[in-house]
This record gives C-alpha cells, structure tokens and sequence, in this order.
C-alpha cells in the first residue's frame, strides 16, 4: 500500500466550543498530497472539484458540505455551530475522486440534539456514500470500515496519508462523554474507497 511521508508530526486534538464537543484532528500545512505519481490502479479517478453536497443513503445523510480550513491552533476546523448539520471538507486534502484520502468532518451533536454525523458509527461495511461536486459529477465510494480510536493516539499515517487509491475519510467525535475540556474521548472514522464516478 503506498502512502506518502507526512511533512511533521500530526497529533489528534479536541476543541470544546461552549462546552460542545467538536472533532479537530491536528495536522501540519503541506501533510497532504503525494512526492510522485500515484500508482495505476483498476479504479476510476476523478479531476479536481470541490465537494459541495454528501448523502449517505443508509444513515438517510443528505447535506451541503463547507470548505473549512485550520484552526489558530493548527487543527482542522469544523463547520460552525450554527451549520452542525454540515459537513466540512478540509480544503488541504484531495476532492473527492482524486488520488488520496479527501477528508469531511462533521458534529456528532450540540446541546439542541443530533448533529450530521451522529449515527457515523452505525453505518456499515458496503455502504455507499455519495459526494456532489461543484462540477455537478458524483463520486461514489464503498465503506471499507468503520473504526474508532483515541483521540491521542490515532494511526496519523493511515487516515490522513495513503495515497494509494481515491478514498474517503469521514470523521466525527464518539465513544464516552467525558463533558468539559474533554468532550468526546473517542474519534470515529469512516474509511471508504471510490468505485465510481458519474459526470455531471
């Protein structure tokens, strides 16, 4: 499997806002994108487009997804509270159907109840995730697994530099609620691979 080495250390961290729990996983400006040419591969492999709308039939997910950047501290930022029924792509990844993971965050909830990714955990291996792009094309990719880890120690590498196909990375908070500073102890991640792409 090719993966691409990562330009520094990468650490996962966790931001409270208003003592909301949301998802940041800390990466450095530069982390993504291969040294070379990806490898060939039997899997279809899509231009640059910005994705602007992801559905997740089985979890019934239909939603408009934002750009977002890094935080001041150095994560990846998540949408607004105000849109926590948003995804956010983080614009220093792939768009989805190019060679590398392409990265959305989401909320899991707020103190009003569910977010976007609430149900994240739940869905399943084989499962179709559909990404709209500005282009009006459609990346579809299959869930390879669904995995969770702790926020401090999370396979950096894996998740944000494998290079070796077109994949998908979703990403939201889970596990125990430890509330404060903390918040979610857990980060939930959707590993997904594209297996078609349809022209807009």
């Amino acid at each position: 499997m090719a993966k691409r080495k990562l330009a520094g250390p990468l650490a996962a961290v966790l931001i409270a806002v208003g003592g909301i729990a949301t998802f940041a996983g800390a990466v450095e400006k530069g982390a993504f994108g291969p040294d070379d040419v990806a490898p060939p591969g039997q899997f279809p492999v899509m231009d640059p487009s910005r994705p602007v709308e992801i559905k997740i039939p089985s979890l019934k997910v239909d939603a408009k997804i934002d750009d977002v950047g890094m935080a001041d501290d150095g994560s990846i930022a998540v949408p607004p509270l105000a849109r926590h029924n948003q995804a956010g792509w983080y614009d220093k990844s792939p768009t989805p159907g190019q060679y590398g993971p392409a990265v959305l965050v989401g909320h899991a909830d707020t103190h009003t109840g569910p977010s976007i990714f609430h149900d994240l955990s739940k869905v399943k291996p084989g499962a179709r995730v559909e990404v709209v792009r500005r282009d009006d094309s459609v990346a579809i990719f299959e869930v390879n697994s669904v995995e969770k880890f702790k926020k401090a120690d999370q396979p950096i590498e894996r998740i944000y530099a494998d290079f070796s196909r077109p994949a998908l990375r979703l990403i939201t908070c889970g596990g125990e609620f430890k509330g404060g500073s903390i918040g979610y102890v857990d980060n939930i991640v959707v590993f997904a691979s594209l297996i078609e792409a349809k022209d807009g």
